[in-house]
This record gives structure tokens, C-alpha cells and sequence, in this order.
């Protein structure tokens, strides 16, 4: 008998492990890598916003591959395996179609490093649209969100790597026709697979805008990133993280680096650190140099991309009396909760 109730509770304990384990990944979800799908709680400290190669001259191949692909992997593959070594494990590449987005690259890099990245769907209606393809101007919102559907299926073009987020570019100001028509696929392939919305934007009026549609298509707010929120003022970015969105501030850099400071406090000042995400927006831009095709570093401040927020910006904040789970919670918590898929 005593047996039998050994048996009996040892399976319940079992059952329960099951139960709680499972309950656990649906909240953590996960996400899509370069290399695969990858558990939420797997992506450990991570980027959420940088840059590999990006061709600000624009292509018409919207993953453009790279002709000296081996010059490009000696140039950056030690600055991933570096930023390996300061502990961070996930980085997700901002790249959008049609400037210089390169899948196959991305996978090469990620599988040299040992560091997950996370690359995207989506279009770019940023600077005057210069990057958008024709197709936005003559289709709908559903059409452009099924063909984004077709690569997060598939995989971009032939390559069967697939996206883990969407991102977008939006100007300043009120949405127009064609930027609410990007941001409308956008909600409409993330309600269908999960996957989470980035955008670039221009200003706090661009980002009320969004809100005011997202709210419109019932659309939920925890699913949507306002990128470069640095360009809003403190009033605008703790209104947005109220109601849900994160609050991306990219571009940490040596040159501004009391600028960032003084919005992290005041952020963690409202108690909002929750929905903060940081970046650099740091990588390396395609240029030509009498006739031959280099790679420079994007000069956005920091003399060497992606150290300046371990090497100064952390140290400065700890000076601050931010903790060791406030910084967890910016760089390992919160990239997981905003990028988490759990469809």
C-alpha cells in the first residue's frame, strides 16, 4: 500500500513538472533564429538592435547578397566573437529588404560566433521611401502581409532562413496613405504568426500615430516597439510605455552618452524600466572606394561598434545605483517578453 502511494504521488510530481514546464514556455514563448527556432529563455544578454552589412545606396534585390562574402566574415566575425566573450548571446540584425539585407551571411557569422541572430521581414518607409519596392505603392495591406507571411513559411527568397520580427520604417509625424498601409500588414502578420513589430521612427507624433491605429485594429500595444524613441521627448516615451509599447532607445553611443543616461533615469524614475529595450544601432555600411567595394564602420559615435554599452554605459549606470537585476531586466528579461513568440 505505502508502495502504491510512493508510485502515485512520484507520477503526480511527475505530471505537475510537465504542467509547470509547460505553462513556463508558454509564457517565454520563443524565438526564430538565423539557424533555427531557439527557446525564449535560450537567448540569455542580448542586442536587440544592431547591424551587420547595410547598403544605405539601396538595392533591388531585397536580400542582397554580398560578392566578397569571405572579406566581409574576416572583417566583422571578430567583433561578434568578442562581443561572445562579454557575455552576450543573442543579437537581433535590423537590416530591412531592399538595403543591403544578407541572410546567408547572417546564418555564416551566427554559425562562426556561437552567438544567435535574429534577422526580419517587412518594409522600410523611412527617408523619403527610397527603400520601398513598387509592389507597396500598387497593392494592399493584406497582399504585402501574405508575401512577409510566404518568407516567415519558407524562408527569405531561396535561402529557407526565416524572419523573427517584423521591421518597419515610418517618417515624422501622422502616418500617411502608404506608411499606414505598411504598418496595417504589419499588425496583420503579427496577430497571424506572433512575431513582434519594430519601427523605425521619426518622431513622437509618428508614434501616437501607430498607437492610435494599433488601438483602431484592436491590435495589442506589448506587440509593438517604438525604435529610435530617443527622437521623442521624456513626456511621449513614458505616455507609450504606459500603454504597453517598448521603448527602444538605439544609438548609445561615446558622444551622447549623458544624453542616454539622463532618459534611463528618468525612465527608471517612473518605475517604466520594464519596458525599455537598449541598442547601439551600431554595423558596417557597403562603400565604394575609387571603384572598389569596401566596408566602413556606420560612425554613429563609437570608435568600435557594439562595446560602448558593456564597456562604458553599464559601468556608468552601476555608479548610478542601478542594480544587477535592473541591468538583467534591460538586457536579457525584456528583450525575451518583447520578442517572445507564442503562437
Amino acid at each position: 500500500m505505502i508502495k502504491i502511494k510512493v508510485y502515485v504521488f512520484t507520477a503526480l510530481l511527475i505530471c505537475l513538472s510537465g504542467y509547470f514546464s509547460s505553462v513556463q514556455g508558454q509564457e517565454t514563448g520563443y524565438v526564430m533564429t538565423v539557424k533555427g527556432k531557439i527557446d525564449a529563455d535560450e537567448m540569455g544578454k542580448t542586442l536587440i538592435h544592431e547591424h551587420i552589412v547595410t547598403n544605405f545606396e539601396g538595392t533591388k534585390n531585397p536580400n542582397q547578397t554580398f560578392e566578397d562574402q569571405e572579406r566581409a566574415i574576416n572583417l566583422i566575425l571578430p567583433h561578434l566573437k568578442y562581443i561572445r566573450s562579454l557575455g552576450y548571446e543573442t543579437l537581433f540584425e535590423c537590416t530591412p529588404s531592399y538595403i543591403g539585407k544578407n541572410v546567408e551571411l547572417l546564418q555564416k557569422l551566427s554559425e562562426l560566433s556561437g552567438l544567435n541572430i535574429v534577422t526580419n521581414t517587412g518594409f522600410y518607409a523611412a527617408v523619403d521611401k527610397k527603400y520601398l519596392p513598387e509592389i507597396v505603392y500598387n497593392e494592399a495591406a493584406q497582399t504585402l502581409a501574405s508575401m512577409w507571411y510566404e518568407e516567415w513559411k519558407d524562408g527569405i527568397a531561396d535561402s529557407g532562413i526565416r524572419p523573427g520580427f517584423i521591421k518597419l520604417g515610418v517618417g515624422k509625424g501622422e502616418l500617411d496613405t502608404i506608411e499606414q498601409k505598411i504598418f496595417k500588414a504589419g499588425m496583420i502578420l503579427s496577430k497571424k504568426t506572433g512575431m513582434t513589430i519594430a519601427v523605425h521612427t521619426g518622431d513622437g507624433n509618428s508614434i501616437k500615430s501607430q498607437a492610435r491605429l494599433a488601438e483602431e485594429n484592436d491590435f495589442d500595444l506589448q506587440k509593438l516597439i517604438w525604435v529610435h524613441a530617443q527622437n521623442g521627448n521624456d513626456q511621449e516615451r513614458m505616455s507609450m510605455a504606459e500603454k504597453g509599447i517598448w521603448i527602444s532607445l538605439d544609438g548609445v553611443s561615446e558622444t551622447r552618452m549623458d544624453e542616454y543616461i539622463k532618459m534611463i533615469v528618468i525612465i527608471r524614475e517612473h518605475s517604466l524600466l520594464s519596458r525599455l529595450l537598449l541598442s547601439h544601432d551600431d554595423g558596417w555600411g557597403v562603400e565604394f572606394d575609387n571603384g572598389e567595394l569596401v566596408l566602413k564602420p556606420f560612425g554613429n559615435g563609437n570608435k568600435i561598434p557594439y562595446r560602448t554599452i558593456s564597456e562604458v554605459l553599464i559601468k556608468k549606470l552601476n555608479a548610478l545605483g542601478f542594480t544587477q537585476k535592473q541591468i538583467d531586466m534591460i538586457f536579457i528579461e525584456n528583450p525575451k517578453k518583447a520578442f517572445g513568440i507564442l503562437n
